[in-house]
């Protein structure tokens, strides 16, 4: 693998770090600025919303540059939010240094998965793919707990501090390893918008949102599940995390590797597993045993699905496949806010600290289902691309000839 992933893995690194740092660090900000634990959580909501609107707009500036340019643009601006963060007088312009670092994460993740996959041979792009989010996963194993013990022991500011020299070296990093790749001639922006005509890419997105909503259903509220229920001290909820973030880092990499070789039944494999450990999960959770063993395959199924549903938006878009790849960013933070609020309900409903893993199963077999029609609608258009083609070559071959 290109040295240039690691460039975009460091970068990933320093984003899943002040993703969720910030949510082992409330109670001391609160403290800090003087303001309630539930306001100082609108750092967590402001930021999703600066993700979900930040990939469209920073994705449609990025189609002006080149990639790699682009991806420059975005680590400075995430080191520019993290040094507001970091010095912010008043809640408020923290607030701002949030959803300004925000505003990177979906484009990063979207332009530099286009990136990665252009890096390596067609048939090791998913491969590629994982090795960027390995940086992500990575983040939540060692970036959110060791940032979490700094900003408890030293400050929260200087956790903030440290993410922002992160994205210092991420910057370093793109600036020497990836090569210079200048947009492709020809793609526009309404090139790039014209990929949402695609019915495959909108099923997988719809996929994305549901498969890893279902992740997001469960673990939103591991911290009650695991000590009302499984009967864990609050202490361990933190080795939880971990627990579940190592099941991130082997899903990921794990999924990239069998993407590449046969995607759709990496997907059935993951979302269908996924569905069936939720659904178990909801008896499971009364033993300790049980409960950490589903936090860590919920972790690496969930992840498994990443790197084969970013490939497929790939895949799907090709020709213009930016604002898409960043858009499908997008889609994994809407359905972390979709699953954490339908958890929500059950919950308020009365039905107990488990019930969001069955509000995750059922999420995970929608996305399966979803799955299964994709293919399916693959597989009825494959035999007219050889028409349309007209040649004895495509009668053979579903691949168009480049002459």
């Amino acid at each position: 693998m290109p040295l240039a992933l690691l460039a975009l893995a460091i970068g990933a690194f320093g984003i899943g770090t002040t993703e969720f740092v910030i949510m082992g660090l409330l109670p001391d900000v609160a403290a800090d600025f003087g303001v309630s634990v539930p306001t100082a959580g609108l750092l967590v909501t402001g930021y999703a919303l600066g993700v979900m609107l930040g990939a469209p707009i920073m994705t449609v500036v990025g189609t002006k540059i080149s990639r790699k340019n682009m991806l420059m643009l975005l680590m400075g601006l995430f080191i520019v939010g993290n040094v507001i963060s970091a010095i912010a007088p008043m809640f408020a312009v923290m607030l701002i240094g949030r959803v300004v670092a925000s505003l990177t994460h979906g484009a990063f993740f979207g332009i530099g998965s286009v990136v990665a996959a252009e890096l390596v041979a067609p048939e090791k792009k998913a491969g590629a793919i994982s090795m960027m989010f390995t940086g992500l996963t990575a983040s939540n194993v060692v970036g959110v707990p060791l940032g979490t013990f700094v900003g408890q022991s030293a400050g929260w500011r200087t956790t903030f501090f440290i993410v922002a020299a992160l994205g210092v070296v991420g910057l370093a990093g793109i600036a020497r390893l990836v090569p210079d790749m200048p947009k492709p001639e020809g793609v526009r922006l309404r090139h790039e918008l014209s990929a949402f005509k695609n019915v495959q890419v909108l099923l997988a997105m719809t996929m994305t949102v549901l498969g890893f909503g279902g992740v997001f259903a469960a673990i939103t509220y591991i911290a009650p599940m695991m000590t009302e229920v499984a009967g864990y001290a609050d202490s361990s909820v933190t080795w939880l995390l971990v627990l579940f973030g190592l099941g991130m880092v082997v899903g990921n990499l794990t999924g990239g590797k069998f993407a590449d070789r046969k995607l759709m039944p990496m997907l059935y494999t993951a979302l269908g597993s996924l569905a069936v450990v939720l659904a178990l999960f909801t008896v499971g959770a009364h033993n300790k045993g049980t409960a950490a063993v589903a936090v860590f395959l919920v972790g690496a199924l969930g992840f498994a699905t990443v790197p084969p549903l970013q490939k497929r938006v790939l895949d799907q878009a090709h020709g213009a496949p930016t604002l898409a790849s960043a858009a499908n960013i997008g889609a994994f933070n809407l359905g972390n806010a979709l699953a954490a609020w339908l958890g929500g309900i059950v919950i308020a409903a009365g039905l107990g600290y488990t019930a969001p893993n069955w509000v995750g199963a059922a999420l995970a077999a929608s996305a399966l289902v979803f799955a299964v029609i994709s293919s399916a609608l693959e597989r009825r258009a494959a035999p007219r691309a050889p028409v349309e083609q007209g040649s004895a070559y495509g009668e053979q071959h579903a691949e168009p000839i480049h002459r």
